[in-house]
């Protein structure tokens, strides 16, 4: 495979993400990420590993809609990783009574290379330091 086809691979993983959790299908969210996957956002803990991130999803079922859009600036492969940077909007709407919560910020998820994923996963979502993403908390 030649780097514009791992490229278009990490393109694939992210827009993959995006309608699984716009669908509210948390079993494909999973399937995207590394089991040790490390979650970092400003202001919190890291959250490690996938079973956190299940457990974190599955503690709000049907309470919120996510709809992200992402804006792909730079994608590296390095090897068996992959870095990119990108401008995130997410759109978080409770199911009950509330006005939607939007935020747009920059994004640096890092990727490995996965034989499970056939391609790469997430392994390391990270916003940056200022991000008004992590005003979402406990939706992303």
């Amino acid at each position: 495979m030649n780097e514009d086809q791992e490229k278009q691979k990490i393109r694939d993983v992210i827009a993959a993400w995006m309608r699984a959790s716009a669908e509210g299908d948390l079993e494909r969210v999973l399937s995207l990420m590394a089991e040790d996957v490390v979650f970092l956002l400003p202001g919190q803990p890291p959250m490690r590993g996938r079973s956190a991130f299940a457990a974190a999803s599955r503690s709000m079922p049907g309470q919120v809609r996510i709809e992200g859009k992402p804006d792909i600036q730079e994608i590296h492969i390095a090897g068996d990783y992959a870095f990119c940077w990108s401008y995130l909007s997410v759109t978080v709407t409770p199911s009950q009574a509330g006005p939607p919560s939007d935020a747009r910020d920059i994004y640096y998820p890092c990727f490995a290379k996965s034989q499970m994923a056939a391609g790469f996963c997430f392994a390391m979502p990270t916003c940056s330091p200022r991000s008004k993403l992590s005003s979402l908390q406990g939706y992303i």
